[in-house]
């Protein structure tokens, strides 16, 4: 974990009371923090940092979970694919994420991808601002963002028919910066940066995966400046109760609260409904990119997520 990030940083356990953490560094190298601890003074809580890699989220030992289908190989190899496909000219490979860091403006500032998966946003977003942090729940997902952002090169295995696989080498371009980007374990739901600390934010593919999707929001929009900052927001409002209670869902119901389309009750949220997401942001753009999931060479998944781009 590179040192920088914890000026940011706070106990994600303690919300929504802001609680400074304590550094210990047992070994760095260069400015990048490969093992330490970092320790809540109030509730005592330590969050390790361990080959590299900072586990700031309630309950994480450091250990992958199992049962989380996100940190097994052929998912990781379909998001990798997702999200470089481009870059390994694959003409079935879509350009969703160069697209979406389009509607983003440069700044001097922190910038935040929540749910950065396999990094693709970050590394884009590392052109436009002054040091960006990719969070995920997924333990396989950030050791994969700093294995390409340490070596800026990795092997992908894809899959092209049952049992048959094949190599790819995924290279970086020379012209994206790794020096001003971390990847690092966190929740959504409970980011563990101090408020106003971000100048542009992202959430991508991400709100119908949490588990309570306002939380989400009004996490976002704390860690957000007041006064000049920048958020995309993206999404296919593929709502499932295996994930959050219908009650919970911020569209896709046909009665109560937040009943209606996922989009248009995210934007007048952003525009200030119920004074639920204050200051009110103004948005800026909207409309739909279709992006791609690859598991073998016949098997792809077509999505169109929907976006809107807000500034403040």
């Amino acid at each position: 974990m590179k040192k920088r990030l914890i000026e940011i940083l706070i106990c994600p356990c303690c919300l929504p009371e802001e609680q400074e953490l304590i550094i210990k560094i047992f070994n760095e190298i260069q400015g990048d923090i490969v093992e330490g601890e970092l320790t809540c003074g109030k509730c005592g809580k330590i969050y390790p940092i361990h080959e590299g890699i900072a586990f700031l989220q309630h309950e994480h030992t450091g250990e992958k979970n199992p049962g989380n289908r996100y940190e097994t190989d052929p998912v990781i190899s379909s998001y990798l694919w997702s999200h470089y496909g481009d870059l390994l000219k694959d003409e079935e490979a879509s350009d969703a994420y160069l697209r979406w860091a389009g509607f983003m403006g440069k700044t001097s500032g922190f910038c935040l991808d929540i749910g950065s998966a396999v990094g693709r946003f970050t590394f884009e977003m590392s052109k436009k601002s002054g040091f960006v942090v990719g969070i995920d729940n997924s333990i396989s997902f950030v050791r994969t963002a700093r294995e390409l952002m340490t070596n800026r090169r990795k092997k992908i295995s894809l899959k092209h028919e049952g049992k048959i696989t094949g190599d790819e080498m995924l290279i970086l371009p020379e012209d994206w910066e790794t020096w001003n980007i971390e990847f690092i374990v966190a929740d959504a739901l409970a980011l563990p940066f101090c408020s106003g600390a971000f100048s542009s934010l992202s959430s991508l593919n991400l709100i119908d995966k949490v588990a309570v999707p306002m939380r989400h929001l009004t996490e976002m929009n704390r860690a957000a400046k007041k006064r000049d900052a920048q958020l995309l927001f993206s999404d296919p409002f593929s709502w499932s109760e295996d994930v959050a209670k219908e009650e919970d869902w911020l569209g896709g119901k046909v009665n109560g609260p937040y009943s209606g389309g996922g989009m248009e009750n995210i934007i007048a949220l952003l525009r200030g409904a119920k004074g639920v997401i204050l200051p009110a942001w103004e948005i800026k753009d909207k409309g739909s990119i279709w992006w791609k999931i690859r598991t073998h060479n016949n098997y792809f998944e077509l999505i169109r997520s929907c976006f809107v781009k807000a500034e403040r």
